[in-house]
């Protein structure tokens, strides 16, 4: 994936992907009014959903907005980020954030995601026997 867009490949589409992921998450990753939480697939690249309820959210014109912010972040970090399907889930109070904190916020979710994920897969390696990893 050499592009920047956001295709439809990178999105989570069915109920049955969202459903995965709450079943089987594997990482969570707080922010300010956000949260994230991720399960690897064997895709090779991440997807997102987003989750922003009328309940946390009241107007549409922020639900839009956040949704706007969430898709370019993940748009310009998807070549650093490990293969994950994630749901990103939006809290009370998030609405209140300026677009630049709500940025900050979902590039220290990113970062600490790619870090778990990371750490995750060197203990996957390192757990198994040297003549497996050949």
């Amino acid at each position: 994936m050499s592009s920047q867009g956001f295709p439809r490949q990178l999105r989570l589409l069915t109920a049955g992907d969202y459903r995965r992921v709450f079943e089987t998450a594997a990482y969570k990753v707080h922010g300010k009014g956000l949260m994230a939480l991720a399960s690897p697939n064997t895709l090779g690249y991440p997807r997102l959903g987003l989750i922003f309820s009328k309940k946390n959210v009241r107007r549409a014109v922020d639900r839009n907005r956040l949704k706007r912010l969430a898709r370019e972040s993940i748009r310009h970090r998807q070549h650093r980020l490990p293969a994950v399907d994630i749901v990103l889930l939006a809290r009370r109070g998030v609405h209140e954030l300026d677009n630049a904190t709500v940025h900050r916020q979902l590039h220290g979710m990113w970062r600490r995601l790619e870090r778990e994920a990371t750490r995750a897969a060197k203990a996957r390696a390192s757990d198994t026997p040297a003549a497996d990893r050949r």
